[in-house]
């Protein structure tokens, strides 16, 4: 069982990965991304699609249309070597009007570092 130090310390980590992931989203940031995810890594797109690890960092390095991406109401789930992280997002969509959506992302510690190796991401 994990001392409340260690998942404290866990917590932390996964807040600042989850804070990265979404500057990375905003900032096209190919490189970060290339850190934190996994091998097997997969992302369902809102557009329904799932896409590979390759296919996932060939889409970020497109620039992004939205602006002012934000993480809200963060939720992370810690079960043992596996976490679940829930959160709502807002956004300014390309015409200036407000956007919303809401991901799941899931991280797996390997080989002692936590990687990401799910994402679910959908608007609304």
């Amino acid at each position: 069982m994990q001392t409340d130090a260690a998942m404290k310390a866990d917590l932390d980590t996964l807040f600042q990965l989850n804070r990265d992931y979404i500057d990375s989203v905003q900032n096209s940031d190919v490189a970060r991304f290339d850190q934190i995810l996994a091998a097997d890594f997969r992302c369902s797109n809102p557009d329904g699609t799932l896409v590979d690890r390759e296919e996932f960092l060939a889409q970020t390095a497109r620039p992004v249309m939205i602006s002012g991406i934000a993480a809200h109401d963060v939720e992370i789930r810690l079960l043992g070597d596996i976490a679940i992280i829930h959160a709502t997002t807002s956004y300014i969509l390309p015409d200036g009007s407000p956007g919303h959506g809401r991901y799941t992302d899931v991280w797996a510690r390997q080989n002692g570092q936590w990687l990401a190796v799910s994402a679910h991401v959908t608007r609304l």
